[in-house]
């Protein structure tokens, strides 16, 4: 008795010349790096550890969730004979990559991510919410992550260790059309909220959405006299006064209680200015809450005005998405100049998964994505053709084992 197989089987209909790290930094065009590289004079001073080495071996981490210098450099020691599919020269030590995150300029990695978002912003868009309002939307938010280093200025209260907790806040724009961080912003953790207004360009074609936390009148002032809209919660304590009610229509959604122009005092030094804006109370039935939206938009409707607020919940997706996914509970430095460049390395590892997610046609969890591309990151799967059809290798398996023949 003998039996015969097909000479194919067990043959992954998968396989790529590139591993699955090559094919995602493929994604990430060479001579982009390199036109950055020369604009911020990187490579200055660099012997061996270049820029795009640094720059790998940070993106390394971010793809596999390393947790530490020694970890990122161990692992990257099995990497013989793998790095030809994205170009590695030179495999860093845990002292030489500490002293890249310590001395190399961050701008060089913050130029990189806007050059991604430039390259991919139109492919991540989705122009549904233009076509809607015929404005730019953009919502912004701040996240603070938490140190046990006085790395920035130290904050809050001694913890149960003994430690003082510092902190560095994360300031972000995301334009609502896009998944992705369009302006990114650093400051002590102690910093109001209200400075990062000062860093926002101001337009007729835009519209910022943004969280009461961020209130101040000077800023609405000045807002309001470059033509820029904004829609925001007004504090349970403002003082205001009401000037007129507006009608609200039948064809409006019954959640909108009341439409009001109001009238605030902005302050000046020890002079007051009245500034006109309208207040829009919408109760939700879905939460059962009542929410007071304060606003520049007098001739949008007022439930337009509560559907533009709706659509901030997108930033604290993404900031929940980044926590999740990506190392950044732990630092691989204790000072701001590496903090920054592991931000920015994972906001490209962050762009270049949504890159791959906005690709496929099936659809897939973003954390699945992740998790997948990490267990796999150096087996020669090509990444999209399996993210399309994964069960078709098991599929063919099966088919060809019962195909086997017996011969007597």
């Amino acid at each position: 008795m003998y039996c015969e197989t097909q000479n194919t089987m067990g043959k992954s209909t998968y396989f790529s010349s590139k591993s699955v790290f090559g094919q995602l930094i493929s994604l990430i065009d060479d001579s982009m790096i390199k036109k950055e590289v020369k604009k911020c004079n990187s490579d200055r001073y660099t012997k061996r550890f270049t820029t795009k080495d640094h720059l790998i071996s940070m993106l390394f981490c971010s793809f596999s969730k390393c947790t530490s210098l020694r970890e990122i450099s161990g692992a990257m020691l099995g990497l013989s004979g793998k790095t030809s599919s994205f170009q590695l020269n030179h495999i860093p030590k845990r002292s030489t990559l500490s002293d890249a995150n310590k001395k190399r300029d961050v701008l060089v990695f913050e130029n990189i991510y806007h050059q991604l978002l430039k390259q991919y912003g139109g492919f991540l868009s989705d122009s549904r919410i233009k076509d809607v309002i015929k404005k730019q939307v953009k919502i912004f938010d701040s996240s603070t992550i938490s140190l046990f280093k006085n790395i920035m200025e130290c904050v809050g209260r001694h913890s149960k260790s003994g430690k003082r907790k510092g902190g560095i806040k994360v300031h972000t724009v995301v334009n609502a059309d896009e998944i992705v961080p369009s302006l990114v912003w650093f400051s002590e953790a102690k910093t109001h909220d209200h400075k990062f207004l000062e860093k926002l360009n101001c337009d007729k074609n835009t519209i910022y959405v943004f969280d009461k936390g961020f209130n101040d009148y000077r800023a609405f002032e000045h807002f309001t006299a470059y033509e820029t809209g904004f829609v925001t919660r007004i504090k349970d304590n403002a003082s205001y006064r009401k000037i007129e009610d507006l009608d609200v229509a039948d064809y409006i959604h019954n959640g909108v209680l009341e439409d009001q122009i109001i009238e605030v005092e902005v302050k000046k030094g020890k002079e007051k200015t009245p500034l006109k804006l309208r207040k829009v109370t919408f109760y939700d039935r879905v939460n059962k809450r009542e929410f007071e939206f304060l606003t520049n938009l007098f001739d949008l409707r007022a439930d337009l005005i509560a559907a533009l607020y709706k659509i901030r919940w997108q930033i604290e997706l993404l900031f929940k998405q980044l926590k999740q996914n990506f190392p950044l509970k732990y630092f691989l430095g204790d000072n701001e100049n590496a903090i920054k460049i592991q931000i920015y390395c994972v906001l490209i590892v962050n762009l270049l998964f949504a890159v791959i997610k906005k690709r496929l046609k099936r659809s897939w969890a973003f954390s699945n994505l992740v998790s997948f591309c990490k267990i796999h990151l150096f087996n020669y799967i090509n990444l999209m053709k399996f993210l399309e059809n994964p069960e078709k290798d098991w599929i063919i398996d099966k088919a060809e084992s019962e195909q086997l023949t017996f011969n007597w």
